[in-house]
């Protein structure tokens, strides 16, 4: 390419990076673009350019999305957070149980599946256990990445690298061979992101109304029945004392109240659990095993289905039928098709079971309803106002077990190779939206377009810098400059020149540019070029520093409500002592 394509591409990263590193305008915007920008300036052509638009990793990452909302949808992972993360315990110690077990299953599985499948996990735990989502989620996608490092098809980089390495007539990599260099680096990873990194995460909570003054408080009653399977365990134990946005005020036990509900305090069969809080919260409360609204409702509260039923608030006007009458009393199923939840009464803390309440006027009732209630009673005078309240998914249990099934289908489908990972992906998606797990609208809103658009840019941009002259000058340049120093500072000027490109063009692109300039580099110093291989396939892989260098950080960025400074802080430091750690040991068994 000419001179004005060179260095107008050229010019053209450094703004990027600038503006992505200041944050002056939205990611997706940024890279886009710079990618319309490269035509405009001839670099690339149009089907150069869009390209990535039909790319297999970047539709299969839309297809996921919709995989991992559906199983959100069906309740499946709603209780993996708990068996991932645990209830007690320092961030540094959920980290610890947590990012293991996640890097191991991506040593043998694609990482962008499991991310895919795990933010909502995280996002919900953190939700129901008051903590802060950003502190995990950068160290999710790090721990798959890392993961990813340690086996032949931990990543796609790793078989872009082994499939270039056959294409120029070198033995491809063997299953476990690059596992010398990821086992340790991964190790070393999970201790420093554990240890040190989360500190320097912020902690960003999802917008939600705490418990206060202002706040309206709903009082739900549940029943303890048999099933419970915490009976005979404290309060504490059981995990009632820190609810998010719930707050155990009493119990009821053979006809005695206990206001004062002590952390100690047993739970035994047939108590009634009385809770004040958040509409959101006592929905998922009474989705619990074991703990029971009301034996004669007609809706199965436990395996409802949200598509059809929904919860809505109603205010009760002066002229209601229902003044005056407990709810038990007033017929309130049987006129409304509707079964009330809870109540709030405002600055009255109401202790009576549901059932025993006489209803009031202003009383506000948290109901749960078929979704055309609203149409139907919106103009009637019995309530002042009829509004929704907070959208809680749920479905029946088979759902969770059926959903549960395609799940399993699609990861064998994928370890064993029967189908291509788009078709299995899609596929399963596809499955999902027939089978009603979740409805083709949700399906829709629940893919993430702007992550989608930042990478199908990415393949763009990557081409863009081929076709202009800019990789194969710098990195010929910086090697011009190491080669004296032999084959430690060659290896470290050839993984170091992949992480850099890895972090402005993603991973396989940065792979694919710089296979070629570690086999000639080999042969132009007379060794070996396989360690200078690995190398590139680490450092493609090892992608800390920025939010567009690995898929799994963009699919995490919004999710966690980061800033682009936020992986830089973290991720730089982790990608240069990371990338120290593989040059040493690739070193020590290569030369």
């Amino acid at each position: 390419m000419d001179n004005f394509s060179f260095w107008y591409t050229a010019v053209l990263l450094v703004l990027m990076t600038a503006v992505l590193v200041m944050e002056v305008i939205e990611t997706d915007i940024a890279i886009f673009t710079v990618l319309i920008l490269l035509i405009i300036g001839g670099v690339i052509d149009v089907q150069e350019a869009f390209s990535g638009f039909s790319n297999h990793g970047m539709l299969t990452i839309g297809f996921l999305f919709i995989v991992a909302s559906a199983l959100q949808k069906t309740g499946v992972l709603n209780q993996l957070g708990d068996v991932l993360l645990g209830r007690n315990g320092s961030v540094t110690k959920k980290l610890l149980r947590f990012l293991p077990p996640v890097s191991a299953i991506s040593a043998f599985f694609n990482n962008t599946p499991i991310v895919a499948m795990l933010i909502p996990v995280v996002r919900f735990w953190a939700r129901r256990n008051n903590m802060s989502a950003s502190k995990f989620l950068i160290p999710l996608s790090y721990a798959t990445i890392l993961g990813g490092t340690c086996t032949l098809i931990g990543t796609s980089t790793n078989l872009v690298v082994h499939g270039l390495m056959l294409e120029n007539g070198l033995e491809g990599m063997g299953f476990f061979e690059i596992s010398k260099v990821g086992i340790p680096i991964t190790l070393f990873g999970l201790a420093v992101i554990s240890l040190f990194g989360h500190r320097f995460l912020p902690e960003r909570k999802e917008p939600m109304t705490q418990l206060g003054e202002m706040t309206r408080e709903f009082v739900v009653a549940m029943k303890v029945e048999e099933q419970y399977q915490h009976i005979g365990r404290s309060i504490e134990d059981a995990g009632l004392r820190h609810l998010r946005g719930l707050f155990l005020f009493q119990i009821e036990r053979e006809g005695h109240f206990m206001t004062s509900v002590g952390p100690e305090e047993k739970i035994r069969v047939n108590d009634r659990l009385f809770f004040t809080g958040l509409p959101e919260t006592i929905m998922e409360l009474q989705r619990t095993p074991g703990l029971c609204l009301l034996k004669d409702v007609p809706f199965d509260l436990k395996n409802f289905d949200s598509d059809n039923l929904r919860t809505f608030e109603v205010v009760v006007s002066a002229n209601s039928p229902l003044i005056g009458k407990n709810i038990r009393n007033s017929n309130f199923r049987s006129t409304y098709n509707a079964v009330i939840i809870a109540i709030h009464r405002s600055g009255e803390r109401v202790k009576e079971k549901i059932g025993d309440i006489v209803v009031h006027v202003g009383d506000t009732l948290l109901i749960l309803a078929p979704n055309n209630f609203m149409q139907r009673w919106y103009h009637t005078k019995d309530f002042y106002l009829v509004s929704r309240s907070v959208e809680v998914s749920s479905k029946p249990r088979w759902y969770s077990y059926f959903s549960l099934c395609i799940l399993g289908i699609m990861i064998l489908l994928m370890a064993t190779g029967v189908a291509p990972v788009l078709v299995a992906v899609s596929g399963s998606a596809l499955v999902l939206i027939l089978s009603r797990c979740i409805t083709s609208e949700d399906a829709r809103d629940s893919v993430d377009w702007k992550v989608l658009l930042i990478i199908a840019s990415a393949f763009g941009i990557a081409k863009g810098i081929s076709n202009s002259g800019l990789a194969t000058f710098l990195a010929q340049t910086v090697i011009q400059m190491v080669g004296t120093l032999g084959p430690l500072g060659m290896l470290g000027a050839v993984y170091f020149m992949t992480s850099f490109y890895t972090e402005i063009i993603t991973n396989n692109a940065a792979a694919a540019l710089l296979v070629p300039i570690a086999i000639s580099v080999g042969q132009q110093a007379g060794i070996d070029p396989r360690a200078f291989l690995l190398a590139v396939a680490i450092a493609a892989s090892a992608s800390f520093a920025t939010p567009i260098g690995y898929q799994t950080n963009l699919m995490v960025y919004g999710p966690g409500g980061y800033r682009f400074r936020d992986f830089l802080k973290v991720g730089l430091p982790l990608n240069i002592s990371v990338g120290l750690l593989a040059i040493a040991i690739l070193y020590l068994f290569y030369f």
